[in-house]
C-alpha cells in the first residue's frame, strides 16, 4: 500500500476528495446557495450602516450651515467665504439640509433595515451549516462503506505484508481526520471564499481607488500562502505517516502483551515506542510550525493594508471625492477582506493534514484487489449446470509461490473424491496450508487450475465458493457475545435444536454445563475466559452447524486434550461423511483412519498412501510416525 511513502500531490488530492461528494450535489448546490444569499446579505451590512453614519454627519454638519438654502447654495456660499476645503466636504455629502440637525428617525428606520440584513444572514447561514454538516457527514460515511468493502476485497497477501495497526490506522484515525477537516474548513472556506467575491464588488462599486490600494495585499498573500504550503504539505504526509507507523507497534505490542512481558522485551517495546513517539513529535512540531507561521504574516499584512486604506480614504473624504459613510464601509469592507484570507491561512495546516489523511485513505482505495472470478460463457454454463454440495476437489498441475524467486509448489496434481478424508503431514513450510488457501482462492495460482465438483474455482464468486466451505484453524477466533452466538455464527437463523444438536456432536455441552449462565455465557473478546480447548471445541461445533461441503481442519485439535481428542474423533467421522476433508495435522494420531495421506515436503508431495501403505513403505511418513510413536509403543508392550 506504500504506507505514504510516495505520497500525491496536495491539488490531485483535494479534488478528489471534493469528488467524494458528488452523490450529495442536491444538498450541495442547496448548500451553495444558501451561501451566497447569506454572504450577499453580510456584505451589504457596512454600506447600509454607511448610509446611517452619512445621516448623521449630514445632521452635524447641518446644524452649522443657514437655514433655509439649498446644499447647492450653501456650497456656493462656501466657497464665496474662502472655505474651499469645507465645501468640498459639503458637496460629497448625501442628504444634507442646511439648518437641519439629524434625523432620528431616518437613522433608526437604516439601523432597523441592517439589523434584519443581519437576522437574515444568520438564518441563511445557520441553515447552510445545517446542510453542510448532512454533507460531510454523509460523504465520510460513504468513504467508510467503501474502505470496508475495499478491505473485504484486498487479497490475502496484502495482510500477510502490511502491519495490522498500519491499515487500522488508514480506516480509523485518517478517515477521522479527514471528517473532521472537511467539517470544519468546507463551510468556512466556502464563506471564506464567497465573501471575499462579495466584499470585493462592494468595494469595487464604492470607490476603485481604495479597492485597488486594498487589493495590493492579495498577490503577497497568496504568494506567502504558495511557499509555506509548498514546505509544510510534506511534513503533515510524514507526520501521519509516522501516525501509521506508532499504531502499529502499539497494537502489536497489546495484542502480544503476555509475549512481550514473558521474554523480557517490556524495556526494548518501551524503547521502540519511545524512538517512533519522538519521530511523530519531530513530524508534527515541523508540520504546524512551518504551517502556524502562515497566520501571523497574513494578519501583519491585514493591518499595514488596513492602515493604508484609512489614511488614503480620509484624504478622498476632504476632498469630497467620497462619502464619510463609504470611508467607514470601505474600512470595514478592508478588515472583512483580509479576515477571510487569514481564516483560509489559520486553516491551512489543518486542510493539509487532512488531505495527507486522503492521500494514505486513497491509497488504500487504491490498492490491488483480489482477481475477479472470470466468468466466460462455456465456464459459466457449466458452473450452472455442475451438480452442488459433492465436495471434489481435483488439483490439476498447479504451480505457485508467494515470491517469484522462491518457487513453493510446482507441478501438483492430486484428486479428492467426496467422502474422502485427505491428510496432510510434512515438515514446516513444506505448503501444507498453502495447499488449502489455494482452494478457497485466498491466493491465486501461478499456472493449472483447481475445481470444484469439475467447476474451475476461478469461475466461481469467493462468496459461492467458501459458502461451501467450513474452515477450523489451529488459533481459535471468537467474537464477544454469548456461546450460543457464537455457535451460531456458522449458520445465520440456525434453529435451537441444530445448535444444540452441533454443539452435543462436538461435545460442547459437557463444558457448557457446568457454566453458571450455560448457553448465554458471554465469550469476552478472544475468549479469554474460557480454557485453549474449550475455545477449539466451540469452532469445531461452528463448523458442524455449518454442514460445509468441503471441510478444512488445520491442526484444529491441537489445542485440546487426549481424552477431548478421542471423543473428538468420532464425531469427526461423523462430520466428514458424504463430504471432502483436507485435515492438516503433526499429531499423526489425528489421521491414521484417513482414506488418502499426503506427505508434503519443499511444495511437492513426497508420498501418498493410506496408514498402512505408508507404513509399509518405510519411506518419509514411516519415519516421521516412528518419531512421534516408536519410543511410546515399545514402553506399552
Amino acid at each position: 500500500m506504500g504506507a505514504g511513502e510516495k505520497a500525491m500531490t496536495f491539488v490531485p488530492s483535494a479534488r478528489r476528495l471534493v469528488g467524494r461528494m458528488r452523490p450529495q450535489r442536491a444538498k450541495a448546490s442547496l448548500v451553495l446557495v444558501l451561501a451566497v444569499g447569506s454572504v450577499t446579505l453580510m456584505s451589504l451590512g457596512p454600506w447600509l450602516l454607511g448610509r446611517a453614519t452619512d445621516l448623521v454627519f449630514a445632521g452635524f454638519v447641518g446644524e452649522q450651515l443657514p437655514a433655509g438654502q439649498s446644499a447647492e447654495q450653501a456650497e456656493a456660499g462656501l466657497r464665496a467665504n474662502g472655505q474651499d476645503q469645507l465645501a468640498d466636504l459639503v458637496s460629497g455629502m448625501r442628504g444634507l439640509v442646511p439648518g437641519q440637525g439629524v434625523d432620528f428617525g431616518a437613522v433608526g428606520q437604516a439601523l432597523l433595515i441592517v439589523l434584519g440584513v443581519y437576522v437574515v444572514a444568520a438564518g441563511l447561514a445557520w441553515l447552510q451549516g445545517f446542510l453542510l454538516n448532512d454533507v460531510v457527514q454523509s460523504t465520510i460515511r460513504e468513504l467508510r462503506s467503501d474502505v470496508e468493502r475495499k478491505v473485504h476485497a484486498m487479497p490475502l497477501s496484502t495482510f500477510d505484508k502490511a502491519p495490522r495497526g498500519e491499515l487500522l490506522s488508514r480506516v480509523t484515525n485518517d478517515i477521522d481526520n479527514v471528517g473532521q477537516t472537511l467539517q470544519q474548513t468546507m463551510s468556512q472556506l466556502l464563506t471564506s471564499l464567497l465573501t471575499v467575491v462579495g466584499i470585493l464588488a462592494m468595494m469595487l462599486w464604492i470607490s476603485p481607488l481604495l479597492a485597488l490600494v486594498a487589493l495590493i495585499a492579495v498577490p503577497v498573500s497568496l504568494l506567502l500562502t504558495g511557499a509555506v504550503m509548498k514546505r509544510s504539505q510534506p511534513q503533515f504526509v510524514t507526520q501521519w505517516r509516522r501516525t501509521g507507523s506508532l499504531n502499529a507497534h502499539v497494537e502489536e505490542s497489546i495484542s502480544g502483551h503476555a509475549l512481550v512481558t514473558v521474554m523480557g522485551r517490556r524495556r526494548a517495546a518501551a524503547h521502540t515506542f519511545a524512538e517512533q513517539n519522538d519521530e511523530l513529535y519531530d513530524a508534527a512540531y515541523r508540520a504546524q510550525f512551518v504551517s502556524g507561521m502562515l497566520m501571523p504574516v497574513m494578519m501583519l499584512i491585514g493591518n499595514i493594508s488596513y492602515v493604508v486604506v484609512a489614511v488614503v480614504g480620509a484624504f478622498r473624504v476632504t476632498a469630497g471625492a467620497i462619502t464619510i459613510g463609504d470611508v467607514q464601509a470601505f474600512i470595514q469592507y478592508s478588515r472583512q477582506f483580509n479576515q477571510p484570507l487569514t481564516t483560509v491561512a489559520s486553516m491551512t495546516n489543518l486542510l493539509q493534514s487532512g488531505v495527507a489523511s486522503a492521500e494514505r485513505v486513497f491509497e488504500l482505495l487504491d490498492a490491488d484487489e483480489e482477481v475477479a472470478a472470470t466468468v466466460v460463457a462455456a465456464r459459466a454454463a457449466a458452473a450452472a449446470d455442475a451438480p452442488r454440495g459433492r465436495g471434489e476437489v481435483a488439483f490439476e498441475n498447479v504451480a505457485f509461490s508467494y515470491s517469484p524467486d522462491r518457487p513453493l509448489i510446482e507441478d501438483l496434481s492430486l484428486v479428492a473424491r467426496p467422502g474422502q478424508t485427505v491428510a496432510i503431514v510434512g515438515p514446516t513450510g513444506a505448503g501444507k496450508t498453502t495447499l488449502v488457501n489455494l482452494v478457497l482462492r485466498f491466493y491465486e495460482l501461478d499456472a493449472g487450475r483447481i475445481t470444484l465438483d469439475g467447476v474451475d474455482v476461478t469461475t466461481l464468486s469467493r462468496h459461492d465458493l467458501r459458502a461451501q466451505t467450513g474452515m477450523v484453524l489451529q488459533d481459535t477466533w471468537l467474537f464477544e457475545g454469548t456461546i450460543r452466538d457464537n455457535i451460531a455464527y456458522g449458520r445465520p437463523g440456525a434453529s435451537e435444536d441444530d445448535i444444540m444438536e452441533a454443539a452435543r456432536a462436538t461435545y460442547v455441552d459437557r463444558f457448557v454445563a457446568s457454566l453458571p449462565d450455560g448457553y448465554d455465557t458471554v465469550v469476552t473478546e478472544n475468549g479469554e475466559n474460557l480454557s485453549a480447548g474449550e475455545r477449539q471445541l466451540l469452532t469445531i461445533a461452528r463448523a458442524f452447524l455449518a454442514d460445509p461441503a468441503l471441510l478444512i481442519l488445520d491442526e484444529a485439535t491441537s489445542s485440546v486434550d487426549t481424552r477431548t481428542e478421542l471423543l473428538l474423533q468420532h464425531a469427526m467421522g461423523a462430520l466428514r461423511a458424504d463430504r471432502t476433508s483436507f485435515v492438516i495435522a503433526h499429531r499423526l494420531s489425528t489421521i491414521r483412519d484417513a482414506d488418502l495421506i499426503l506427505v508434503m515436503e519443499a511444495g511437492r508431495i513426497v508420498e501418498q498412501g493410506t496408514h498402512g501403505e505408508l507404513l509399509a513403505a518405510d519411506g518419509a511418513y514411516a519415519a516421521l510416525y516412528r518419531s512421534q510413536f516408536a519410543g511410546a509403543e515399545a514402553e506399552a508392550s
